[in-house]
């Protein structure tokens, strides 16, 4: 059919997401070792139009909602020019610890999540 397969849409949200932490200097590596994970608990897609393979795209990544055991995200896909919307979604996180635990984020890690992005 020459178009993106939909489960894809979703490895573009986490790309998105792992780019947004970096940028607000967090990189999910670091969340990692400091013994706290965001284990996706809701996902869900809107798919507007068709993307064909070898379009260009970018991915607007913002938060929804945060609270200290949970962020939620919001996604965006959109032609480089932003004009056409192409899919949009959001993925819901809750914090566990290393034995899968419900766990609280510490405020520093909630504080850079939720900073504004200067680019």
């Amino acid at each position: 059919m020459g178009v993106a397969h939909n489960k894809v849409y979703l490895e573009w949200f986490e790309l998105g997401r792992t780019e947004f932490c970096r940028q607000r200097g967090l990189p999910y590596k670091a969340i990692e070792e400091r013994g706290h994970y965001l284990v996706v608990v809701e996902a869900f897609c809107r798919y507007k139009r068709p993307l064909r393979y070898d379009d260009p795209f970018v991915v607007l990544t913002s938060i929804r909602e945060i609270s200290a055991k949970k962020v939620a995200f919001s996604y965006e896909l959109r032609i480089p020019d932003r004009a056409a919307l192409i899919a949009e979604g959001y993925t819901v996180h809750i914090a566990v610890n290393r034995n899968g635990a419900v766990a609280v984020l510490p405020d520093d890690i909630l504080e850079k999540i939720s900073a504004p992005f200067d680019a």
